[in-house]
């Protein structure tokens, strides 16, 4: 098996929405985009298939050396290897991908987020600067593109938070703010517990209004010269925006059941946003 077919199943295993865009891409921009969301793939098992935290901790770090040894030609996985010539050809920062295990390993440090600040760096580095890099392989003109990225990286990652509240619960995790859980008087215990309290579905009504403004602001900064560049963002958008609204309109009943959309839908949301834009 080839590094390249290596993140082929990588990607294609992991079911994510992110891979059903892909497909859209020219070749060498699909094969750049599969090794960086194979990268991230890697990465993010490290910490939610390790349960003991030093070995997940030495497995983050000996990733880190294979970033370095990305940008001195000579890593040693298979994924890094497929990243050698990405990395030259899209300019993509060593930096940013060294963010993107720190962004890692703050779930090996952090199992709440005492408020969106602090939970808003961890969408950052997990998603954001995903974001980032995404540009920089799909082309664009104009600088503003990058705020658009920035804030569609940040509505991704808290639709993946809404979306997984109960998985995560289970992994004893909560991404939801404490203090906003505190505001609308929703315990800790009634996450842990799958407690569907009116409570609670009033906060959930307020994450997704906050999910929605960033998809609504991140789209509103994207330049009309980079839309056709950035359709491959624009299809992410339109099917995790999809994602977000199943939940609302099935009751948010994310304690106890996880949302998704079909393989077919998805292929559907990717080729109408494909022809609008």
């Amino acid at each position: 098996m080839t590094p390249d077919e290596y993140c082929q199943d990588k990607a294609a295993s992991s079911g994510s929405s992110f891979y059903s865009s892909f497909r859209f891409l020219p070749k060498d921009k699909r094969r750049a985009i599969t090794a960086l969301y194979a990268f991230c793939r890697e990465v993010d098992d490290v910490v939610d298939e390790c349960t003991d935290v030093a070995v997940a901790r030495t497995s983050l770090n000996w990733w880190r050396t294979q970033v370095a040894a990305i940008y001195q030609g000579k890593p040693q996985h298979p994924v890094c290897i497929a990243l050698v010539p990405v990395v030259k050809q899209f300019n993509m920062a060593q930096e940013h991908l060294l963010e993107i295990i720190d962004g890692m390993e703050m779930d090996l440090e952090h199992a709440r987020y005492q408020d969106f600040k602090s939970l808003q760096l961890y969408c950052y580095r997990v998603a954001s600067v995903v974001g980032l890099l995404s540009v920089e392989i799909f082309g664009y003109s104009n600088r503003q593109t990058l705020k658009y990225a920035h804030d569609l990286g940040i509505a991704f990652q808290l639709t993946n938070i809404i979306r997984d509240v109960g998985e995560d619960a289970r992994r004893n995790r909560i991404y939801l703010p404490m203090d906003e859980m505190q505001q609308f008087n929703v315990t800790a215990a009634d996450i842990l517990n799958a407690r569907e309290t009116e409570n609670f579905q009033k906060l959930m009504t307020f994450q997704i209004e906050r999910a929605q403004r960033f998809y609504d602001q991140a789209l509103a900064q994207l330049p009309s010269e980079d839309r056709k560049s950035q359709r491959t963002s624009l299809i992410m958008a339109a099917i995790y925006r999809a994602t977000l609204i199943e939940v609302t309109t099935s009751g948010c009943h994310v304690l106890k059941e996880r949302v998704s959309l079909t393989p077919t839908y998805k292929l559907w949301l990717a080729f109408i946003t494909w022809l609008k834009n």
